[in-house]
This record gives structure tokens, C-alpha cells and sequence, in this order.
């Protein structure tokens, strides 16, 4: 068990996977510093200098290249995490100095085992506060051993816990989106790292009306977010983003699409197998 920075509370452990982000980490690593009482970071393979960034700032890092998903490598640091509660986060999000106190609040008073945290995002060089992106509430802190990340539905698995729930009021700062490449990398990966899931979900749905549906969710969705939840309102950058995440949404159905018609053309009787 990690000694308490503070002995009035209980421990803290930080769980956080983290590849290739030195130009994150220092930043998401200092806010840390002098109030968290363990940090663990799991690796899938940093080419940059992500692991020394770690160390310099006391963080445990290991290597885990066996990586078979986001979902499956948070619950791989989650499990080398020793303090009384978790709090999970990502390399370029950033703890304030109010959300840290509130942390440190709520761990104390314990009057619950898991907290939401709203999280506030850039993209691009705006904070995204309309169509639906503010507040996106995580559920970040748990006393360990309630909950682990749910492996089943792709890249944004998140913890499940049924139980009471509290809500923290302060945000964690989402640097993911700084530039519009590197949205697009993200959003690549992200679509291809929910096939699986989705295709399960979706076995029933014949392929003309998952087609159709690539079609008709992001639209609708682009409607919603960006009229309805006003996301106009975040000028430019509003545009730009949710007209790009209903590309997502689009490439996630066709990426499905495509898998299915895979499927059939290998399969025996040219029909695709059901997933089990």
C-alpha cells in the first residue's frame, strides 16, 4: 500500500495508459504531484520519452505490448493500482487544483464508492462547452475493488457500477483534440476499435438497413448535437466538430458494413456466421 500524502484520508491511486505522450505527460503529471499517492502507467510500447516523462515524475511505468484494447489495458493498471480508491485517467487530462481538492474531499467523507467527474474538451484550440460535449460526465473515482472498465463495447469502455453514485462539480481538463490531425487519427482508431462490439450488437440488423443507418444516425445526430443542443454556439470549431463526428459515426457503421460483407464472402455457404 502507497503511504498517504495526506494521513488525515485515504490513499489515491492513479491508473493511466499512456503511449507516445511526451508532449502530454508533464502537464497531466504535475497536476499530480504532492496529493496523489501512487501513479501507474501501462505502456503498449512508447517510441518517444514517455517512460523517462514517468519516472522523472515518480510514476511506476510498465510495458504491456500485448495490448488488446483500451478497455483491456486501463483494467491491466487498475489491477497494479494498491490504494484505497482509483481514480482513472488519461494522458492529456488534467486534474485542477479544485477538482483535486474536491477528490480529496470526497475520498474522506466516503459517503459514496464511486464519483462521476465532468470533463471539459478542447478541440482544436477551443473549449467545448455546447451540443452535448459539456458536461461529459465520467465515471473516474471508485474505491478499489467496486468496478473495473468494461472490456465488451470497444475503445470508450467505461466503468459499470449500479450502486449509488456521487457527482463531483469541478471538471478534468481533455486536452485530446489540440489539432485536426490528430482528431482524425483518433477517430480512425476509434471506429475500427468498435467493429467488434458493434457487429455483435448489430448481428441481427440485415446490411441494407446497417447501410442505411451509416447514414441516418449521423445525420440525426449532426441535428441534434449541433441545432438542438446548440452547438453552434461554440463558433468554428462547433462546426467543424460535429460535422466530423458524424463522419465517426458514418465510418463506424460502414466499417461494420464492410467486416459483415467479409464475413460472407469467406464463409462456407456465403452466408456470415452469427457472433456468439
Amino acid at each position: 500500500m502507497p503511504t498517504s500524502a495526506h494521513p488525515d484520508r485515504p490513499t489515491i491511486s492513479v491508473a493511466m495508459i499512456a503511449t507516445n505522450e511526451e508532449k502530454n505527460l508533464p502537464r497531466t503529471l504535475a497536476a499530480l504531484q504532492g496529493w496523489i499517492d501512487q501513479i501507474v502507467i501501462v505502456d503498449s510500447g512508447s517510441k518517444d520519452r514517455s517512460p523517462e516523462i514517468a519516472r522523472e515524475y515518480g510514476a511506476e511505468h510498465y510495458f504491456n505490448r500485448d495490448f488488446k484494447g483500451h478497455a483491456e489495458q486501463k483494467n491491466v493498471a487498475i489491477r497494479k493500482c494498491t490504494g484505497d480508491w482509483i481514480l482513472l485517467l488519461d494522458g492529456d487530462e488534467v486534474v485542477t487544483p479544485e477538482l483535486a481538492r474536491e477528490i480529496e474531499q470526497a475520498v474522506k467523507s466516503a459517503d459514496k464508492e464511486a464519483f462521476w467527474i465532468p470533463r471539459l474538451n478542447i478541440f482544436l484550440t477551443r473549449w467545448m462547452r455546447h451540443g452535448g460535449l459539456y458536461p461529459d460526465d465520467k465515471l473516474r473515482l471508485w474505491r478499489r475493488g467496486v468496478t473495473m472498465v468494461d472490456e465488451s463495447i470497444g475503445p470508450h469502455g467505461t466503468p459499470q457500477y449500479d450502486s449509488g453514485k456521487g457527482r463531483l462539480t469541478h471538471h478534468l481538463q481533455h486536452y485530446g483534440y489540440p489539432d485536426f490531425a490528430n482528431y482524425l487519427d483518433h477517430m480512425n482508431e476509434y471506429s475500427t476499435g468498435t467493429v467488434a462490439a458493434l457487429t455483435r450488437k448489430l448481428q441481427d440488423r440485415p446490411s441494407w438497413l446497417l447501410l442505411a443507418t451509416s447514414f441516418v444516425n449521423p445525420a440525426f445526430g449532426w441535428f441534434k448535437n449541433y441545432v438542438l443542443r446548440a452547438g453552434f454556439l461554440d463558433g468554428p470549431e462547433g462546426l467543424i466538430f460535429h460535422l466530423n463526428h458524424a463522419i465517426y459515426v458514418h465510418w463506424k457503421y460502414v466499417k461494420v458494413w464492410e467486416a459483415r460483407k467479409h464475413l460472407q464472402q469467406t464463409a462456407p455457404d456465403g452466408a456470415a456466421p452469427r457472433s456468439r
